[in-house]
Parts: structure tokens; C-alpha cells; sequence
């Protein structure tokens, strides 16, 4: 990643004509932050020109209220100079990133690593052309900042409490703000509903501030409660659920029926008996997938199994679901469900690797 460059970007500013979606953004922000000229931080080789970073640049103000924080803003997942896509509507991708990171009340300057990170999820959205949206969320697969000890590894989007949408001339565009969640808050996320526990964690995280050397905000008995709660309430928001390991074989038995044996990885088995619950009884269906294969789970009546083009559906009871979630425990070996016999499942131990490929930590 090429080290950003402090200054205002040679585009910005020269010619209202030359950045109009630019000067937008820079306007809402001055009405935010009135009179205060925020530190500005402009890629040295842009993207345009076969840089390595796709943001224009990035800016960022200080504010101590409500807790003293430093507020980034991205320049460049929206249209900033000549509209060019065809969609008349929305700006770019529709959106710009911001991020909230609590600081010293006397700190001076803003950390480096908060643009690089910055950089990072604009490079994912321009390599993938995936993007964010209010209610997502990310891993990191490790702490978003590396020099730092700290439990942030994953990270929730929210629309900035602050910057309402706007419309400039190259289209509509939003203000999503980028939030630091510990890893079982990422879990909560899944569990339940990510918009809905951030709301429930705003107020112990006023304006969504990310604070790196905080501890999970669910070892709050009252804030956990809050979330339990919800959960059993509304089931989970999430359908999906990648994993390196699942396969299956379906074997004939002599006067009895066929028996399907379905092999997963012990990394995913808690993360897949939690959901399950969270989603068949409230009529949700749930997807377990590899890069090959795609177990479907539905809700119903009676149990069953049925295979078709490489996918494997299991239609379960809500006492099915109950047992299963009893019964299957992230450690190798094989389990049956009281009651489910058509299908037996055996799981694997796994091992997480780091981008070295070291291995880092064993499962099951």
C-alpha cells in the first residue's frame, strides 16, 4: 500500500466544474464541522493511474464530544469529478466510508492505520464490486489494527448518526460508517440482527466510536441480556454460513433405509448449531455451503432428506432442530440425532492458518 500523502488533493478545489461530487461531500462536512479545517491525507498515485489505492484521499476532523474521537472521511467510492456510470441516480457505489476512532483528548495527529484501513475495504469493494450497506457486516480475520493489542477484529456499517444522504450533482450518495466489533459481538451479529445490535450497543458506544482497548460490550450482564432477548424474539437475520469442510455419501442398508453421512469441519459446528435454531422455526431457511456443495436447511413438518445437483436439503422439525443443536458438538467424531436416522454426521478437526499458512490454531 502506498504510504498516503498529506494535502489537499491537486483535483479538490481548483474548479467547482472539475469535482462537483467532491465539493458536495466537503459541503455536508463543513456544515458538521463549521470553521474547522480538517487534516487532509491525498493518495500519492491514484488508482486512475494504476495506483495501488482506490481512495482519492481521505480527511479527518477531531471532535471531544460526546467522547474525544477522530472522524474519517473516504473521497472516492462516490463519483467526485465527471459523472461517468450510467446509472443517473446514485453517485459511485452510492456511498462513502466513514470511521469514528476514539483518541487522547491532547492527541495531535490521526493514526496511519485507520486510512490504510480505509483503503483496504474501498480496495474490496472496487476488486469484488461488492458493497456495503447499512446493517452489514465484515470480518477482518484478525485485529483491524495490527500494531495494536486489541479485541476489534470484525466490524458492523451503519449510516453516520450525523451525515444524512445527499444529492450532488453526479447523483445520490450515503454516509456509512464503518464500526469495531469484538469477535462475539460479530457472532451476536449473526445471531440476531446486525442493525438491531448496534442500536443495542449505541449506549454504551456513543455516535458508534470504535475504541480499540475496549473489552467486549456483551460482558455487560444488561447489554447481553438486551441482545439474548432479541434473538429469541425476532430469529436471525442471517441465511449463510461458509465453511471449508462438507461433503456427504449416501449409503443403501440392507432391509433398511439409506443412510446419508454428512462431514463437516469442527471450526463451524458451533457457529451452524447456533443459527439453525434462530432461523427453521420462524420459517427461515439456512444455507451451509462450500466452494463445491450447498447444504440447504428448511423448516418442516417432518423430516427428510432429498439431493439434487450436488445440493443436499434436510427438511427438519423444530424437535429435529432442538436435538441436533443438543447433539452435535465441535469435536471430531461421529454424532446421530435422537430420531433423525436417516442421516448421520461426522465431523472433522480443522486447523486456521495464518496468510503465511502457519498453522495458528486446532478445532475439534
Amino acid at each position: 500500500m502506498t504510504q498516503a500523502a498529506q494535502g489537499q488533493d491537486d483535483n479538490a478545489g481548483d474548479d467547482e466544474n472539475l469535482s462537483p461530487g467532491w465539493d458536495a461531500i466537503t459541503a455536508a462536512l463543513e456544515r458538521l464541522y463549521p470553521g474547522q479545517e480538517p487534516k487532509h491525507y491525498a493518495t500519492v498515485l491514484k488508482w486512475m493511474f494504476g495506483g495501488p489505492d482506490p481512495l482519492d484521499g481521505v480527511s479527518v476532523w477531531k471532535r471531544m464530544e460526546p467522547v474525544p474521537h477522530w472522524h474519517y472521511l473516504s473521497y472516492g467510492l462516490s463519483e467526485l469529478y465527471a459523472k461517468e456510470s450510467g446509472d443517473a441516480d446514485t453517485s459511485g457505489y452510492g456511498f462513502e466510508l466513514t470511521f469514528r476512532l476514539a483518541c487522547e483528548p491532547d492527541e495531535a495527529e490521526p493514526p496511519a492505520w485507520a486510512i490504510n484501513f480505509l483503503q483496504n475495504l474501498a480496495r474490496y469493494v472496487f476488486k469484488s464490486g461488492n458493497v456495503f450497506d447499512d446493517g452489514h457486516w465484515m470480518t477482518a480475520n484478525g485485529p483491524i489494527a495490527l500494531e495494536r493489542e486489541t479485541l476489534i477484529c470484525s466490524m458492523g456499517f451503519v449510516f453516520d448518526p450525523e451525515l444524512p444522504a445527499i444529492d450532488t450533482p453526479n447523483g445520490r450518495m450515503r454516509f456509512l460508517q464503518v464500526v469495531g466489533l469484538t469477535e462475539d459481538e460479530e457472532r451476536a451479529c449473526k445471531r440476531w440482527d446486525t442493525r438491531k445490535l448496534l442500536d443495542a450497543l449505541l449506549p454504551a458506544m456513543p455516535l458508534w466510536v470504535t475504541d480499540l482497548a475496549r473489552p467486549s460490550l456483551l460482558d455487560d450482564p444488561e447489554v447481553r441480556r438486551r441482545v439474548e432477548e432479541g434473538a429469541a424474539r425476532d430469529g436471525s437475520s442471517s441465511g449463510f454460513l461458509f465453511t471449508d469442510v462438507l461433503g456427504w455419501e449416501t449409503s443403501k442398508r440392507l432391509l433398511r433405509a439409506p443412510v446419508t453421512e454428512i462431514t463437516v469441519g469442527a471450526r463451524q459446528v458451533d457457529e451452524l448449531v447456533a443459527l439453525l435454531p434462530l432461523r427453521l422455526p420462524f420459517g427461515r431457511g439456512f444455507h451451509f455451503a462450500s466452494r463445491e456443495r450447498a447444504l440447504v436447511f428448511e423448516h418442516g413438518d417432518a423430516d427428510r432428506v432429498a439431493e439434487e445437483d450436488g445440493k443436499l436439503t434436510l427438511h427438519l422439525s423444530d424437535v429435529t432442530v432442538r436435538e441436533l443443536a443438543r447433539t452435535l458438538k465441535p469435536v471430531a467424531g461421529t454424532y446421530e440425532v435422537p430420531g433423525f436416522g436417516a442421516v448421520r454426521w461426522k465431523v472433522q478437526k480443522t486447523t486456521i492458518r495464518d496468510p503465511q499458512g502457519n498453522v495458528v490454531r486446532t478445532v475439534g
